[in-house]
C-alpha cells in the first residue's frame, strides 16, 4: 500500500472536518466533491451559498449539497466568531468593529472555526498568497506548545531501488518557510519534522540535522549553529532520536555513517533530514525530485497548534484533494497526543 493509500484509509477511519475558505473556486469545489464522494472528510465551504451552488451545478458536481456552507456575510456567523478574534487581538488595540470586519474575511473565519473547535483543519491558497494564508493562522491558531516557528516539510517518496530512509520515505525540512533559521529555530524545525514523520509518513523519526561537517571535521560558525541546534532539540524532545552536525552521506549511508560518526545512533540510518537553511533545503528537495525521480509530497506546514495548509495558486484539483488528506492526518496526529 502506497503512502496516499495509507493516509486515505486513516482519514476515512478517523473522519475530520476540513474548512475550505475559497468555497466558490472551481478547483477547490472539484476536490471537495471528490473528497465527499470518497468519504474522506466532512467538508465546510466558506462563501455565498447561491454562488457555490451555481458553480457546483456548472461543474456538474453531485456531492456539494452534502458539504456545510458558511456564508461569511451572515450576521449570525459574525456574531459567533468575532468575539473570539477580539479576545485574541484586543491587546493589539483592535476594536470589536474591527474584529467583525476581519471575521468576514474567509481566511480568518476558517481559522476562527478551527480555533472554536468547529473544524479540525483548513486548506487554502488556490486564490490567496502564502503570506495571507499564514497570517491568519499565526494570529488565530498560533503554534504548538514549545514551538514558536512554522516551517515546511516535504515527504520524499523514493522510487523502488533507492533504499534510504524508512520504506523508501524521507522527510526534508525546512524547504518552504524560514530563510535563515537560528539555532533555536532550527531545533524547533527538527522537532516538528519528527512529528511530521509520525503523522504523515507513518514512520518512527530518526532525525539528522545536516551540515557540511561531520562531528568536528570542519570549524565554522554555521557548524556551531547546527551543534547548538542539536543540543536544544534534545532539550525540547529528549525522547526524539536525533543527532546533528552530520553530512548528508553520513546521515544516509550506513558505511559512511559508521566511518565518519561511529558513536552516532542516527548516522547511516536517518529518515528525517533537517537542512541548515531554507536555501539549502529548497535546492536539495528540487534536485532530488528532478534528478532522482522522487515524488515530493508537500509542503506540509508544521508547528501550528492545528493544521492549516497552503496551496500553490497554480494547483490542480488533485493537489487540493491530496492536501486535504494530509491535513486530516495532521489533525488526527494532534488529537492523538
Amino acid at each position: 500500500m502506497g503512502l496516499f493509500e495509507k493516509l486515505t484509509a486513516k482519514a476515512i477511519a478517523n473522519r475530520q472536518r476540513i474548512v475550505l475558505p475559497e468555497g466558490n473556486e472551481p478547483r477547490t469545489l472539484t476536490a471537495a466533491d471528490n473528497i465527499i464522494a470518497d468519504g474522506i472528510a466532512d467538508i465546510i465551504l466558506i462563501g455565498d451559498p447561491a454562488e457555490i451552488k451555481a458553480k457546483a451545478a456548472e461543474l456538474n458536481l453531485a456531492n456539494i449539497d452534502k458539504a456545510t456552507i458558511i456564508n461569511p456575510a451572515d450576521e449570525a456567523v459574525i456574531d459567533k466568531y468575532a468575539p473570539i478574534y477580539f479576545e485574541l487581538r484586543k491587546k493589539k488595540g483592535i476594536s470589536m468593529e474591527d474584529a467583525r470586519k476581519v471575521t468576514a474575511d474567509p481566511l480568518y473565519l476558517g481559522c476562527l472555526m478551527v480555533k472554536a473547535g468547529d473544524a479540525d483543519g483548513q486548506v487554502a491558497g488556490a486564490l490567496n498568497t502564502t503570506g495571507n494564508v499564514l497570517r491568519a493562522a499565526f494570529q488565530i491558531i498560533k503554534t504548538m506548545p514549545g514551538i514558536d516557528v512554522v516551517s515546511g516539510a516535504f515527504v520524499m517518496v523514493l522510487p523502488e531501488g533507492l533504499n534510504y530512509g524508512t520504506d523508501g520515505l524521507l522527510i526534508f525540512a525546512d524547504c518552504a518557510v524560514i530563510p535563515e533559521p537560528d539555532a533555536a529555530q532550527l531545533a524547533q524545525i527538527a522537532v516538528s519534522a519528527g512529528k511530521t514523520a509520525r503523522d504523515i509518513a507513518g514512520i518512527d523519526p530518526r532525525v539528522a540535522i545536516l551540515s557540511f561537517s561531520t562531528k568536528g571535521s570542519a570549524k565554522h560558525e554555521r557548524v556551531d549553529k547546527v551543534i547548538e541546534a542539536t543540543r536544544i532539540a534534545h532539550e525540547l524532545d529528549p525522547n526524539l532520536e536525533l543527532d546533528g552536525e552530520l553530512q548528508a552521506d553520513a546521515a544516509l549511508v550506513p558505511a559512511v555513517g559508521s566511518s565518519k560518526a561511529p558513536n552516532s545512533q542516527i548516522a547511516g540510518r536517518a529518515n528525517v533530514l533537517v537542512f541548515p537553511s531554507l536555501e539549502v533545503g529548497n535546492i536539495a528537495y528540487k534536485l532530488v525530485q528532478r534528478l532522482g525521480g522522487v515524488e515530493a509530497v508537500g509542503p506540509v506546514l508544521q508547528g501550528l497548534a492545528a493544521p492549516v495548509n497552503d496551496l500553490s495558486r497554480g494547483c490542480f484539483p488533485e493537489d487540493i484533494y491530496k492536501t486535504i488528506i494530509i491535513t486530516c492526518n495532521q489533525a488526527i496526529g494532534l488529537k492523538g497526543e
